[in-house]
C-alpha cells in the first residue's frame, strides 16, 4: 500500500487557489483567474496598497497575507457591493474610504472560512483563525515571524486584469494520507 505525502503548505496553497477563485467569483459575479504556478518564497510581506493578514492554528498552523493593489481592492469591493444589491451611487469613492478596507477584511474572513472548511473536508484536520486585519500601507513590510513558520508560498490572482496576491507562511510539516490502513 502506497502512502501519499504532501507538504502541508502546498496542499493548503492548492486549496486556496480553488477556494479563492470560487468564493470571489460567487461574491463578485466577476471572473477570477489564478496563475498556474505556486511560488516558493523566502519570506512573506505585506505589500501596498491594501493588505490583510490573519493567523490560523490548530492541527496545522500558519499566517496568511492578502495583498491588493488599489485597483484590485477597489474592483473587488465595488463588484462585491453591487452583487449584494448596493446602488452604485452609494459606494465609496476611493480606496482610502474605511468601508473598502472593512469589506476586504470581510471577504478575507470568508476566504479563510472556506479554506478551513475545505481542509477539514479533505484531510479531516481543523484550525481556528483570528479576525483578519485589513489596512492600507504605502511601502512593503516584511514579516519575520517569531515562530516555526519556515515554509512560504505566493499565489497570484487576477480580477478584471488587476492583480492581487496571497502569501502563506506555515510550519514545515507534511500531510500524510493514511486512508485505507
Amino acid at each position: 500500500m502506497e502512502i501519499s505525502k504532501n507538504q502541508s503548505i502546498d496542499s493548503i496553497a492548492k486549496i486556496f487557489l480553488k477556494t479563492t477563485q470560487s468564493t470571489l467569483q460567487q461574491s463578485t459575479g466577476k471572473e477570477i483567474n489564478y496563475a498556474n504556478t505556486i511560488q516558493k518564497i523566502t519570506r512573506i510581506s505585506m505589500r501596498p496598497d491594501l493588505t490583510c493578514f490573519v493567523q490560523f492554528s490548530g492541527d496545522y498552523m500558519g499566517l496568511v497575507i492578502f495583498n491588493f493593489s488599489d485597483e484590485a481592492a477597489f474592483e473587488i469591493y465595488r463588484q462585491y457591493m453591487i452583487n449584494m444589491g448596493m446602488p452604485e451611487d452609494q459606494l465609496a469613492a476611493s480606496i482610502s474610504d474605511p468601508e473598502v478596507a472593512d469589506t476586504i477584511g470581510e471577504i478575507s474572513n470568508q476566504l479563510m472560512g472556506q479554506l478551513i472548511k475545505s481542509v477539514e473536508e479533505k484531510y479531516n484536520l481543523n484550525a481556528d483563525y483570528g479576525q483578519p486585519k485589513a489596512l492600507t500601507i504605502s511601502s512593503a513590510i516584511s514579516l519575520s515571524i517569531n515562530d516555526t513558520y519556515t515554509e512560504n508560498r505566493r499565489l497570484s490572482f487576477k480580477i478584471s486584469n488587476y492583480i492581487f496576491r496571497i502569501e502563506i507562511a506555515m510550519e514545515n510539516s507534511e500531510f500524510i494520507d493514511v486512508a485505507g490502513l
